[in-house]
């Protein structure tokens, strides 16, 4: 069972925060960007639908789901003009659709760490599907000792006036790696602890990260000991 959590996607809300930051005499440009948006939306929301198939059919053939829950969001106005700041990008169109590639994502939490490389070895098998996009920071993990693989998918959008195809990042990590990368994100940015204390919480969870990994290697050998019993 894939419980979901997603922010809903208000057009009117999106249109109003869009016309703030780009200006309302640019109709033009929010109509582009909001369309843009609803794109990156369906995107995102075909690919949810192809992660819970998965799921259900590992379930049904393997008796495994390797998939304990996934989550959804959209990019806010305020994020991508910070980004595009922060890349010195041109405030238009051509460069959000060119440069930008979350403002749809998805985090897939997996129960175990081989599950993050059979859901990435599925998703390239569907031919409509393109990896165009790969970080694996599970074999390379970051200083800090972040742990996931981020892939950017191309994912075909069917519309009336044709198909096209729009960019959804995916971020996988295991349920342990997701509650540590969701501690050390409150650490570093949503507190306001000492830079001594911060310093000394940093070093903690960089040791937690490697044990966190080991322990769900070690339960990982036992599931899949335990599978040949399994009637």
């Amino acid at each position: 069972m894939i419980t979901e959590n997603k922010n809903l996607f208000n057009v009117q809300q999106l249109q109003t925060d869009l016309s703030r930051l780009v200006g309302t005499e640019s109709a033009n440009q929010v109509g582009e960007l909001l369309d843009y948006y609803q794109k990156c939306h369906a995107a995102s929301a075909i690919l949810g639908t192809r992660l819970e198939n998965l799921d259900e059919e590992y379930q049904t053939q393997h008796w495994h789901n390797p998939i304990h829950h996934l989550e959804s969001r959209i990019k806010s106005p305020k994020s991508l003009i910070n980004k595009m700041r922060k890349k010195q990008l041109a405030p238009t169109i051509k460069s959000v659709q060119e440069q930008i590639f979350d403002i749809a994502g998805l985090r897939v939490v997996t129960n175990y760490p081989d599950d993050v490389f059979t859901i990435e070895e599925e998703l390239d098998k569907q031919t409509d599907l393109e990896i165009i996009r790969r970080k694996d920071y599970i074999h390379h993990p970051k200083a800090s000792g972040y742990r996931s693989l981020h892939l950017v998918l191309l994912v075909p959008v069917y519309q009336t006036s044709g198909s096209v195809r729009l960019p959804v990042e995916i971020q996988l990590r295991t349920m342990g790696m997701d509650m540590w990368a969701s501690l050390e994100h409150k650490l570093r940015y949503k507190t306001r602890t000492p830079e001594d204390k911060i310093d000394q919480y940093v070093t903690t969870l960089q040791t937690y990260a490697a044990d966190i990994a080991q322990i769900e290697t070690n339960l990982q050998n036992i599931s899949q000991d335990l599978n040949q019993y399994t009637d």
